[in-house]
Parts: C-alpha cells; structure tokens; sequence
C-alpha cells in the first residue's frame, strides 16, 4: 500500500477516487473527477498529476479517448473493502446529494422491504452519540405502549433494522424493531444509570465463534466451501450473542443437532450447536433445541 498521510483528508479522497475507478471499471477522466468533486479542471489535472507520482506504473494517458486508463502493472493505493466497493458500485460514490449521481455499473439488490421511518431514526441515533435516553410509543405482540429506552447500538438481520437498548419498562436490554416505533422524543436531562450501561449487556459483549460447515445432508459442499471461502471445511463465524439468531436465520443455517431440516436453502450446518449455550438470541435459530 501507499503513503497517503502527506496530502489532506480532501486530496487524498480524490487520489483514492482515481484509485477505485481505475481498479474496477478500468478507466476514469477528468470529468468523473470534476462531476464527483465540483472541482475545475485545472485541479483535476493536479490530482491526476499527483497520483502518477504516488503511482506511476498504475496508469497512462490514453492519447486517443483522453482517458487514463489501468496499466497491466496496477497496484491500489489502499486495501478496497468489498462491502464498500459493491456498495459504490451500486449505489454511487457519495452520499447521493445530486440527484444524478448514478450507480457506477448496471446491478439488480434486493433491497429491505422494512424502512425505518427518518423522523423516528434520527432521534436514536442522536441519542446513542449523544448518550441520552428516549421515550418511544412502540407496537409489539402485545400492543402498543410507552417505553424508556437506553439507545446504545444499531444492528440489522437483513431484512430489518433495530436499535439496541436498555429498557426500563423491563428492566432489561433488548432489541427494537425501528419501524415498530411510532414516536421517539429525547428526554431532556435524562442521563442513562450504570446498570443501563453497554458494558452490562452481557449478550451484546459476548463474543461467539460458530461453526458453519456444508449440510451434510445436501450436494454441492465443494460449491459451498468456494462461496463461504472455507479452510479445511469451516467457516469459523464470529458474531455477537445478541446477533446470532438473526444472522443464523437470515444464513439459513440449520442448527439442528442432527441436521434435519430438508429444505434446499439450508445449505449450512452448525456443527456444534452447544456454542448457542446461554444465548438469548438462539430461538430464532432454525432448528436450535436447547440441551436439557
């Protein structure tokens, strides 16, 4: 990787631009860096200056199209994380401000059907940065009621967000379900208690490492190795106690003892269901039966 740390937070965002583009589309210009930028066309000539100088064997200067393309000698500036790279890729580079900022190729995701309502998002998240406590109206199996909540993390199953939080009306910590939220208003002066206080979630500190390996009962375990990039057969998932239902569920992982559940989109197995020992979160594990 390259040294970046001599040119400031904006020229390095630009470098790192150049970077992407040139790395997955293979060709970038100018005009990609002055559209993304709003900067003139004097400095997106530096900033291509600059990046031949940081790396000169990653480009050149296509005469013909007056774009500059990747050389067969290319080495990124900086490790491009895959999550942000699909995402950009998808969804565009910034936060989408202009309303012709585009994906950067053609792409089909299937995207939450639950939407947190921003109204109801904003004032948790501010309360989680900001430490304070929230009354919310909020609709469970029950009914609707009126809680204080202690905000302190977000977290989504992938199908739907909830924020993690303490809550007094149980005296409890546990997950909410955004969009179940009708109404939530900062209450001012509030602060939250020690016992209300991440560090005594013991579910969401606890640390586990399950086990995943290809059904036994289902063909193609070489293809599910090469999907979940396994070594030796495992994939060694590490995940929060409080998140491990929801992220069991939406893998479709049978947690079954005897692996027993037949249908096709099971595709793994957790091959030791006793590390759901103690784990709240475990009855939404498809198959999990606690040990007697």
């Amino acid at each position: 990787m390259f040294d970046l740390s001599d040119y400031s937070q904006a020229q390095r965002e630009r470098l790192v631009y150049i970077d992407f583009r040139l790395y997955f589309t293979g060709v970038v210009s100018r005009t990609d860096l002055m559209d993304r930028f709003g900067v003139g066309a004097a400095a997106a000539t530096r900033d291509f200056a600059q990046y031949r100088e940081i790396a000169p064997d990653n480009t050149e200067l296509d005469t013909v199209s007056k774009l500059y393309v990747m050389r067969e000698t290319f080495s990124p500036l900086i490790v491009h994380s895959p999550e942000r790279v699909l995402a950009t890729l998808s969804q565009g580079f910034g936060y989408g401000l202009d309303s012709d900022e585009k994906p950067v190729i053609p792409h089909a995701t299937v995207s939450l059907l639950s939407k947190p309502n921003a109204e109801v998002l904003a004032p948790i998240t501010r309360a989680i940065h900001q430490k304070k406590v929230v009354k919310i109206s909020y609709t469970s199996s029950s009914g609707q009621s009126v809680r204080e909540i202690v905000p302190f993390a977000m977290g989504c199953d992938g199908m739907r967000w909830h924020v993690r939080a303490y809550d007094r009306k149980r005296d409890r910590f546990g997950d909410f379900v955004l969009t179940r939220i009708g109404r939530a208003e900062i209450q001012k002066g509030e602060r939250p208690r020690d016992p209300e206080t991440p560090a005594n979630d013991d579910q969401w500190n606890r640390m586990l490492e399950l086990p995943l390996v290809p059904h036994p009962d289902k063909k193609s375990a070489e293809l599910v190795k090469l999907d979940y990039e396994m070594q030796d057969g495992v994939l060694k998932l590490r995940v929060r106690a409080a998140m491990a239902g929801y992220v069991l569920q939406q893998y479709h992982v049978d947690c079954s003892p005897n692996h027993n559940i037949k249908s096709e989109a099971y595709r793994l197995w957790l091959k030791d269901p006793l590390a759901l020992y103690g784990v709240d979160s475990s009855k939404l594990a498809p198959g999990y039966q606690p040990p007697n």
